[in-house]
């Protein structure tokens, strides 16, 4: 078999061989790759060659699947050699044959659609192999029945659960552990590190070498996993699971249902304590209001109820027991989340329109990492297409503490200069003025025309992107795709099935997007993004950097937000045939000093001002 597509790289066989040598000497590489590179096959073939067990870990479980399933068989079939394979996410995402058992039994869901799925899912229940509810077709990531049907780390019955010799968790790590080749995702990785669950500990030191893909966003991954979290949802979970325990055994304790409910409303009494404010908030803010002190008593108070009638069911069932188990577990972990006063973490919440999670994050994951490192012995390889900040990887060795490796920078292959503009309009007002989004959309329409749609409006911010659509609506003759009215895939998926679309987004649409061709040809962003400096876990860094006598700006809010930039731009040449032009629209990327970074940072575009050149290049694709 050959690849069709496939055009030799010097970039890539300069990666390809750095990665050979970094297993074989099982040294540390940090290598920044860029679009192009063909940096899944630079990695993919050296390590299938070195006849050790290798794990490469991956950003998202969309990438996951997209190397285990596309990538590998691709290059396994070139290759001919007999490696095992394997691909292992966390339990959340196997079907739960008795979880799955219990919900069909109990056959109370609150919708026909609900009912619908639920059915669905059984009656793929019977010919699935892996369990991998990924191979699901009709029902929504996001829909309530998945829960139902999946197990956690909370609720998980182990060896003792009735299905345990059908198990596809357990199936799957059997796999895992006697793979040559094994792909996870970075949640995993970290699980794994930090025993967050059980048997996930007995992944990594059986490895020969790590690759980590999408390596930029590991301090982040990081972070959530050396911390602790507790949510509102946790509390949730546990009644409904305890009512249908209880009903599966008897049903006959009225006090442990009513014990339920007053959890219950206990977490929702705290939730409407916490006002109509959504978002990240710091809990050094609002701990110290009485309402806030009152409710939370409550629920600690509600939950040792419900913790102390568990207790006198646990007998009954395996089922209850767990229950009863994990409300201990509970009462221990909402107390430390919101009773720590530990300087090296910064305590924190996160508020949804239903619920709340509180955080414990540490202010610096460098230490336990380097720890990581320590204990695997093993060769590291760390990659992106952005982890250089002006050809310099400092800024994120630094934060994962990273003391000897190997550095290589491979610029992308393709040939920005002839295929690229950068555009950074002129006389932009202040990026915090009322006006600026306006001002984004009026000089974006103008391009759009130009480009006959085909073009990706990326935002910093949800409350820019609802201004833009409704600034847009009317004016404009193309297909208006938005984020959150419909998911990622399927926008994505009618993007590149109309093909003169215009697409907003924020956050999720900067990076893991790929849309080759012509139907993107035209990238705006409105600002610069810089993280928001009303988020707690920023302002809490920021306060720490200062103290140790450092720049935070030009220490760790620049290099971060360029970064981030990367990304954005990165979604604009895809393919050695694309074309299109890049708008920045910030004025402070050329009006600030700091703008140079950016700019040194970027691939080696044309810079063009004159508006009417860039219309003419837009119409001519």
């Amino acid at each position: 078999m050959q690849l069709d597509d496939f055009v030799p790289r010097e970039q890539q066989m300069q990666m390809a061989d750095a990665v050979q040598a970094t297993i074989k000497d099982s040294a540390h590489l940090v290598v920044e790759a860029g679009t192009g590179t063909g940096k899944t096959f630079a990695y993919l073939v050296p390590a299938l060659l070195s006849g050790k067990k290798v794990i490469i870990s991956t950003g998202t479980k969309n990438l996951q699947d997209q190397l285990y399933h596309r990538d590998l068989p691709r290059v396994l079939d070139i290759l001919k050699i007999p490696v095992k394979v394997a691909l292992l996410k966390g339990r959340a995402n196997y079907l739960c044959k008795y979880r799955l058992d219990v919900s069909v039994m109990e056959g109370r869901l609150r919708s026909r659609t609900q009912a619908s799925y639920l059915q669905t899912i059984r009656q793929w229940s019977g010919r699935t192999d892996s369990g991998d509810i990924a191979e699901v077709r009709g029902v929504p990531e996001d829909a309530p029945v998945w829960p139902m049907v999946t197990s956690n780390v909370d609720n998980c019955l182990g060896a003792e659960c009735p299905s345990y010799n059908g198990c596809y968790v357990m199936e799957s790590r059997r796999k895992a552990q006697e793979a040559d080749l094994l792909v996870i995702n970075h949640h995993l990785m970290f699980a794994d590190m930090a025993l967050k669950e059980s048997g996930y500990g007995e992944l990594l030191p059986g490895a020969n070498a790590f690759i980590i893909d999408e390596a930029h966003t590991l301090p982040d991954v990081a972070s959530q996993f050396f911390g602790k979290s507790f949510s509102g949802r946790q509390l949730h979970e546990l009644c409904k699971d305890t009512r249908s325990e209880h009903l599966a055994a008897g049903g006959d304790m009225s006090d442990l249902a009513n014990a339920c409910d007053h959890v219950e409303k206990a977490v929702n009494d705290f939730r409407l304590a916490l006002g109509q404010q959504l978002g990240r908030l710091s809990w050094a803010q609002v701990k110290n209001k009485q309402t806030i002190k009152d409710v939370l008593d409550e629920m600690q108070s509600k939950l040792g109820t419900l913790s102390d009638w568990l207790e006198h069911a646990a007998v009954r069932s395996k089922g209850l027991e767990n229950c009863w188990r994990r409300s201990q577990d509970f009462s221990h972990q909402l107390n430390v989340t919101t009773r720590s006063v530990d300087e090296d973490y910064i305590q924190w919440l996160d508020v949804h329109k239903r619920s709340f999670v509180f955080h414990l994050t540490p202010l610096d994951i460098a230490p336990a990492f380097q720890a990581q490192l320590q204990t695997h012995p093993s060769a590291w390889v760390f990659t992106s297409a952005t982890l250089a900040i002006n050809n310099d990887f400092t800024h994120f060795t630094r934060r994962l503490g990273i003391d000897k490796c190997e550095t290589l920078l491979l610029d992308s292959p393709f040939d920005y200069a002839r295929n690229a503009m950068l555009v950074a309009p002129q006389n932009m007002p202040d990026p915090n003025s009322e006006q600026y989004t306006e001002t984004v959309i009026e000089y974006a329409i103008e391009l759009i025309e130009a480009s006959k749609g085909r073009a990706f409006l990326l935002f910093t911010s949800y409350k820019a992107l609802r201004l833009a659509e409704k600034l847009l609506d009317g004016r404009i003759d193309y297909p208006i795709l938005v984020q959150g009215n419909s998911p990622r895939d399927l926008l994505l998926e009618t993007f590149r099935k109309e093909g003169n679309a215009v697409l907003l987004g924020t956050s999720s649409f900067w990076e893991g997007v790929d849309v080759r061709g012509p139907a993107l040809s035209l990238v705006v962003i409105d600002k610069l993004p810089f993280a928001s400096p009303g988020d707690p876990v920023l302002q809490a860094r920021i306060d720490q950097i200062k103290k140790s006598g450092q720049n935070a700006f030009f220490d760790f809010q620049l290099p971060n937000a360029v970064i981030n930039l990367k990304q954005g731009v990165g979604r604009l040449i895809r393919d050695v045939s694309d074309k299109g032009v890049m708008v920045i629209c910030d004025p402070r990327l050329t009006g600030k000093s700091y703008g140079k970074v950016f700019l040194k940072s970027l691939p080696p575009m044309r810079r063009v001002i004159d508006v009417n050149i860039v219309k003419s290049f837009l119409e001519q694709l």
